[in-house]
């Protein structure tokens, strides 16, 4: 049977099907979610649509979606981030419709977002919250259908914060990425792992002995500079919260200000959710050689215009890396300045999104049997919820914890026993 889909290429599927059984082995709450969806059904006749990064995590999450009685549609939340193997297997083994391509053009990108759209989904999962931008811009006819939407990512967060604060959001949105279970372990030990991986598998440097920059210090960036630092560099962290410069500072980290560290910087990773964090005085400050990439949602933590138009010429000289020849000095950009973890390589590992995508299946039903009583507001999932996926990825490693006991409860609900 034919379903709609825009792939690169079907005959990749055999090699994506093997890719999303390795990733389910690590994905075992997921699993045992699945494994209730199975049973209990609770998407039946829901149409979801996902604009998600299209990844092997991603697809195990779709078809415990599928399981659940959905019809799940899918396209990317990032030009460069679909596995066109994954997306194929997406299509041929498990029929779920898929509008993706790696290194989509921009018109492209948009077109598969439509496509998403035109199904009328009742529940949008994004990453960026660029469906929930669309529908309401230029898809408002998407609105009445929708009984809330997932956002998995800060910036997306961001964007919806806004929408909430100036009245403007249609409908209710759970913010997964504000699950304990999500940013405290996805944001820290993924995109920490995942970004250095990405910038050695594209550049084949040493991080031992350079010095790496680190611009944010929120979780994401607590994970880099951790995993730099764990390889061997000395990491400087430059910030503009004077609160987490302080933690950078306790933490062991030099803290300076960018035009000063970039001065003598082998590598610099932005990672804020802001624009222009690397910027024209940067790029004229640097020394000649160093690296930039980024690890935040959209391609504007590094004026990639700005470097064009000092570059004398600029050149491909591996893959995802780019040579801005300034002259006197050259730059090198990795990825396009996207998401390097993402395009240079494969993103987070099975096992740390096995929790992030916990939490997105569960806020997904938390939607289903709580539409009626939700506003059109910002939503954390609450926390009862996030210890059950705590608990299970726990029993997953065969961890046993302790449990108070009734006395110990008694004491921390009560206020009369003291000194």
């Amino acid at each position: 049977m034919s379903i709609l889909h825009d792939i690169t290429d079907s005959s990749l599927a055999s090699e994506g099907k093997k890719r999303i059984s390795w990733a389910q082995k690590d994905m075992r709450v997921l699993q045992i979610i699945k494994e209730q969806f199975k049973k209990t059904k609770p998407f039946e006749h829901i149409t979801i649509g996902g604009c998600l990064h299209i990844t092997s995590e991603t697809a195990n999450l779709a078809i415990a979606l599928k399981e659940g009685g959905a019809r799940v549609y899918l396209c990317a939340s990032n030009p460069l981030s679909t596995n066109d193997a994954v997306a194929a297997s997406l299509v041929k083994d498990y029929k779920i419709p898929v509008f993706a391509r790696k290194g989509e053009d921009n018109k492209t990108y948009y077109k598969h977002l439509n496509s998403v759209l035109d199904q009328k989904p009742h529940i949008t999962m994004d990453d960026g919250a660029d469906l929930v931008g669309l529908i309401h811009s230029k898809r408002t006819d998407c609105q009445k259908n929708i009984l809330g939407s997932t956002e998995e990512t800060t910036t997306g967060v961001i964007r919806l914060k806004a929408m909430e604060q100036n009245g403007t959001l249609k409908f209710p949105v759970l913010a997964v990425n504000n699950n304990l279970t999500k940013h405290m372990f996805d944001n820290r030990y993924g995109t920490g792992q995942s970004t250095l991986d990405a910038i050695m598998r594209s550049t084949n440097k040493l991080i031992a002995g350079s010095v790496f920059v680190m611009c944010g210090y929120g979780w994401c960036g607590r994970g880099i500079a951790m995993r730099a630092r764990g390889m061997g560099a000395r990491v400087i962290v430059c910030e503009v919260d004077p609160i987490k410069a302080l933690e950078a500072l306790m933490d062991g980290y030099e803290v300076a200000r960018l035009i000063d560290a970039i001065r003598e910087a082998d590598v610099v990773v932005s990672s804020t959710g802001g624009k222009h964090i690397i910027d024209r005085k940067h790029f004229q400050a640097a020394k000649d050689g160093v690296i930039l990439a980024q690890s935040g949602h959209f391609d504007i933590e590094v004026n990639k215009q700005a470097l064009a138009k000092l570059a004398k010429k600029k050149k491909q000289v591996r893959r995802f890396v780019e040579e801005f020849d300034l002259g006197k000095k050259r730059i090198y950009l990795l990825a396009e300045g996207r998401l390097v973890n993402l395009a240079a390589a494969d993103g987070h590992p099975a096992s740390v999104m096995d929790m992030s995508f916990a939490g997105q299946a569960l806020s997904a039903k938390y939607i289903i049997e709580h539409s009626s009583e939700l506003k059109k507001k910002v939503y954390t999932l609450p926390l009862a919820i996030d210890r059950e996926i705590a608990s299970l990825k726990l029993a997953s490693k065969n961890v046993s914890i302790d449990r108070l006991t009734k006395e110990q409860e008694r004491y921390l609900h009560s206020w009369q026993e003291g000194t």
